[in-house]
């Protein structure tokens, strides 16, 4: 598979999205089927399987971000695509492992630092990127030497 079309197959906020989806099930399936074998796991591991797929979405999704032309539009559809990645990971965390947010602990509060850190992030890739295309527009000349008035 080529590089080029591969980038821009996962360019879409939504399709990193579904992909990060079936990793978190994939994972989920491979943890029941490890607890089924008999081995002893902890109850909230879903919930640490989708904090850490939702933390890599945000900072895949963010250095992904600078690959679009149109910045604005990619924001839209990445930050409905978070809403809806964290909201179906959270329901398959709530049915893997039996417990909601509330009763898994501090996931709630990881789940609120989650989205202020990926707000954080987009907001520090689309800031560093207005700061480059400014200086790709501007022209660098020498700078005009001025004479001081001398008292």
């Amino acid at each position: 598979m080529n590089q080029d079309t591969f980038l821009e197959k996962i360019k879409s906020p939504v399709r990193q999205a579904i992909i990060v989806f079936l990793l978190v099930f994939g994972f989920n399936l491979l943890l029941s089927f490890f607890s089924s074998a008999g081995m002893e796991l902890e109850q909230r591991l879903p919930w640490t399987v989708a904090a850490s797929f939702i933390l890599f979405f945000a900072i895949f999704n963010s250095i992904i971000s600078l690959m679009t032309d149109n910045m604005d539009r990619y924001w839209t559809r990445s930050i409905l695509s978070y809403v809806a990645l964290a909201g179906s990971v959270a329901l398959l965390a709530w049915a893997f492992s039996s417990l909601t947010i509330n009763e898994a602990g501090s996931y709630k509060w990881i789940y609120i630092v989650l989205t202020f850190g990926y707000l954080l992030f987009l907001s520090m890739i689309g800031f560093m990127r207005k700061i480059v295309e400014f200086a790709q527009r501007e022209e660098w000349n020498q700078p005009r030497i001025r004479k001081k008035k001398r008292r």
